[in-house]
């Protein structure tokens, strides 16, 4: 599916600002005595696409839960917009590795399932729902159920959902990690396009270097148990990003950097193993 040229500074007058990320010397340790971060400092600007790379267990995901306000912070701060994180800090949405559809409702009203929590009416909330879906190629797909969609078509209808309140911030959790190479490249691409429309400010969790570099202006590589902060590398590659992007040298450079900083980070985990 064709896909709109995205542009990081392009946004709808109706999109709320997006926010700034910071955290502060941040500590998580859970109840059961593990310790998931350690002194993690980092600051993501507003609007910016940042992903997270770093081995299993290093706390990626807790990353996530921490600035949607579903953890809190054992010592340190986390803050969007200068505010402490909690659920009602931004306008957040979150997508994970698995579609959350519920079962038994269509795929239009799935994606207007927001909407209607928010108390906007049933049919502006579907047509609503309906133009998100056309963004994502689905709108032949809105009656379907999830069990007629294909993995692929289930990962676009929960993009579709996340995005359909114009979030200031974007969590996603590995989304793509599930489905073939393929699907994986092409939702790349629409999902560069929608972030591109909106502005919001994107974290993303992803095992791939080639996604993290493909996708972000930032990659944060993070290593150890308590998971703490390798490196901060920017990928000074411009948008929009095409597919060919994959075959040229600076991008073949990016990765190697990454890489280079995943393999210290591989190390500083295995070093912290007891």
């Amino acid at each position: 599916m064709p896909v709109r040229p995205p542009h990081p500074r392009r946004r709808r007058a109706s999109v709320s600002m997006p926010a700034t990320i910071e955290f502060a010397q941040v500590d998580k340790r859970f109840g059961n005595g593990v310790a998931a971060l350690q002194a993690l400092s980092v600051a993501i600007a507003a609007g910016q696409f940042v992903s997270l790379l770093g081995p299993s267990g290093c706390g990626k995901s807790t990353v996530l839960r921490l600035i949607a306000g579903l953890e809190q912070a054992t010592a340190g701060q986390v803050r969007v917009d200068g505010r402490p994180a909690h659920p009602g800090a931004a306008a957040m949405s979150y997508v994970f590795q698995e579609p959350t559809l519920m079962p038994w409702a269509s795929a239009l009203d799935n994606v207007a399932l927001p909407l209607r929590i928010q108390g906007m009416r049933r049919r502006p909330a579907r047509e609503n729902a309906l133009e998100a879906l056309a963004a994502v190629g689905l709108a032949d797909r809105a009656a379907a159920y999830p069990a007629e969609l294909s993995g692929g078509m289930k990962m676009r209808t929960s993009i579709a959902r996340a995005l359909i309140t114009r979030p200031e911030v974007l969590l996603l959790d590995e989304p793509f990690a599930a489905l073939d190479e393929i699907t994986r490249h092409r939702l790349n691409d629409e999902l560069l396009a929608l972030w591109g429309e909106l502005g919001s400010t994107a974290v993303f969790v992803t095992h791939s270097v080639f996604e993290a570099v493909y996708l972000s202006q930032r990659v944060l590589v993070m290593g150890g148990r308590p998971g703490r902060l390798i490196a901060d590398l920017p990928v000074a590659l411009g948008y929009p990003r095409a597919p060919t992007l994959r075959l040229q040298p600076q991008f073949t450079q990016h990765c190697a950097s990454v890489t280079e900083a995943l393999q210290l980070a591989e190390a500083d985990a295995g070093a912290a193993d007891p």
